[in-house]
């Protein structure tokens, strides 16, 4: 042992001694994590937000949140004596005259959006897995006011350089929607802006928002979320040996924290390239904003387009109250937003309510497996992609030659027609994949041999998933809520591909032992799983009789589990899919 190690040693002894943490510790350092690569999504997110905060500070030291005039005079030659507010100002000292200005401002931006598309691909992957449902209400409330959190503290940030852009949208959209409140609009708005628009203090209200306020409440709602997620563990797909009482996985010491700590190296390296090769928001050729220079082309970021989209296909409906108060249309932009906004954050309590279903959930479902839900959520996406679509509909209408006017009463239409149509699709296509799944589970899969009988016929012979009755016809399985095989090298028909790099195999010898090791490894760890069953279900016995269901993992009968994972002799074939379970341990900590 080394001089450091020696010294670490002595001083966790020290500590461990004086606090008696390693019983603690050593539970918390064993808890389990799937492999699922969709899990993998919420850790973009967390690494994208490091990274933000990280940049975030470089630019704070020098950016000015004032909206007090100067007349221009620095390095970028084009913008000399023109009179623009300090903020802007500053925007451009930092992209050109500060070392890395520009890398940082660029990988800023970029950070923020991987930031909220990774939060949307994470929240897809938990709706349409369902991992939303009891006992994890309070983690999808958290995700939904994070991803809120994260549209707003990105709009507040791209509004701080006071560029033409930026400014257009805080007009448009902090300043017309805010007005357009019906009684109160024009109170909030002069509370907003001290006064008309711009004035001189919205500017450091967006600083203070964008750098203290909302960084703080969203890192609080992270570390909710990571508490509650460390507290009541990670779902996970039906497996073999998974079940509603364990996690499948590895140890977060040392498989996970090392993968971990690759893939934040990895986001990293991928939003370092973004910024530095790939140019987003040039403020220096916006210019300072000025009221009277707005024109087409202006769209906000991709999480909020589509309520730009809303506000371009929303008719030009004023409702006039007492001949006194006025709605115009932008104002029922708003009440769709916090429409969305409720209905998302209460869908767990929605489909409770119509499905009755109140019992705890572990285990992932498949898409498949809920058309409802699954076309529902088809149904939303086509909703967002139109609305999306429709907020560049100037740009579609200019590059394309076609009437603006056209293309807003396309967008129109297809609002009303085109997410009704996507459920149906959705959701005929589930109920498809379903039959196909139970027709495999049947009748076997398909091999693509085709015999002659005996009196002419042509028959397709099918490869039985389980065991077969007297007449040699299979017996059906049932389906169990895992993946289906269905094709013939799904059970190791086609062999197994060597190890080795790119360019040169692995040694036989090598090869071989490194196969008999993990032969070894599991049959050790079925070992385990088949005496740890025994336990929880108290008879000292294991459950089945030695043999495999074509995963390596008993079913109780030697034959295959109904996910057909097995060869059609009531042994089962190895797969190499799902053999780690918690490198030969699982975590049970659900049941305390």
């Amino acid at each position: 042992m080394s001089t450091l190690q020696t010294l670490a040693a002595k001083q966790a002894d020290g500590v461990d001694s004086r606090y008696h943490l390693a019983p603690g510790l050593r539970r918390q350092i064993n808890k389990v994590f799937p492999t699922h690569w969709s899990f993998l999504l919420g850790e973009i997110a967390l690494y994208s937000f490091v990274i933000l905060l990280i940049s975030g500070v470089f630019l704070t030291l020098f950016f000015d949140p004032s909206l007090s005039e100067v007349v221009y005079e620095g390095a970028y030659t084009p913008l000399n004596g023109v009179t623009m507010s300090k903020a802007y100002a500053t925007a451009l000292d930092i992209t050109f005259e500060v070392r890395g200005g520009l890398f940082m401002r660029q990988i800023h931006h970029w950070a923020a959006l991987m930031f909220a598309a990774s939060i949307i691909v994470h929240m897809m992957r938990i709706f349409f897995t369902g991992a939303f449902r009891r006992p994890r209400e309070a983690n999808w409330v958290i995700g939904c006011l994070l991803l809120i959190l994260a549209m707003f503290e990105g709009f507040f940030g791209y509004s701080l350089p006071d560029d033409l852009l930026s400014g257009t949208g805080l007009r448009a959209a902090l300043g017309g929607i805010t007005m357009s409140i019906p009684i109160i609009g024009t109170w909030m708005h002069w509370l907003i802006f001290d006064g008309d628009f711009p004035g001189t203090i919205i500017i450091p209200r967006l600083y203070v928002a964008h750098v203290l306020l909302l960084p703080a409440i969203i890192l609080a709602l992270i570390a909710a979320h990571l508490a509650l997620v460390w507290y009541q563990k990670h779902t996970q797909f039906p497996g073999p040996g998974r079940t509603e009482q364990n996690v499948v996985g590895v140890r977060i010491l040392p498989v996970f924290a090392v993968k971990s700590g690759a893939f934040f190296a990895v986001t990293f390296g991928v939003l370092a390239a973004m910024g530095g090769l790939l140019q987003i928001n040039p403020i220096w050729n916006l210019g300072p904003y000025n009221p009277s220079q707005v024109s087409a082309g202006v769209q906000p970021d991709f999480y909020l387009m589509w309520t730009d989209g809303m506000a371009r296909l929303w008719p030009a409906w004023e409702i006039y109250i007492a001949g006194r108060y006025t709605i115009p249309a932008v104002f029922w932009v708003a009440v769709i937003m916090g429409l969305v906004f409720t209905v998302m954050i209460a869908y767990p309590w929605i489909e409770k309510r119509l499905t009755g279903d109140t019992a705890h959930h572990n285990l992932l479902q498949r898409p498949r497996d809920v058309p409802v839900r699954t076309a529902i959520g088809a149904m939303a996406l086509t909703f967002y992609v139109i609305l999306t679509l429709s907020c560049i509909n100037d740009l579609i209408a200019y590059k394309f030659d076609i009437s603006l006017n056209a293309m807003t009463w396309i967008g129109r239409i297809g609002i009303l027609t085109m997410p009704p149509l996507a459920y149906f699709i959705a959701y005929r296509f589930c109920i498809g994949l379903q039959r196909s799944d139970r027709a495999v589970l049947e009748h076997g899969i398909e091999t693509g041999i085709i015999k002659r009988l005996p009196h002419g016929q042509y028959v397709e012979i099918h490869q039985p998933l389980g065991p077969v009755d007297d007449h040699g016809h299979p017996i059906p399985l049932d389906y169990q809520g895992a993946p289906v095989p269905k094709k013939m090298n799904k059970l190791g028909s086609a062999g197994k591909p060597g190890s080795g790099s790119l360019f040169s195999p692995d040694p036989v010898a090598q090869s071989k032992a490194l196969e008999d090791a993990h032969h070894k490894g599991e049959h050790e760890q079925l070992t385990m799983l088949r005496n740890y069953q025994a336990g929880i279900h108290g008879n000292g016995h294991a459950n089945g009789n030695g043999h495999s269901n074509g995963n390596g993992h008993s079913n109780g009968n030697g034959h295959a589990n109904g996910n057909g994972h097995s060869n059609g002799n009531g042994n089962g074939l190895h797969s190499d899919e799902d053999t780690a379970i918690a490198s030969g341990r699982s975590d049970n900590d659900r049941e305390r």
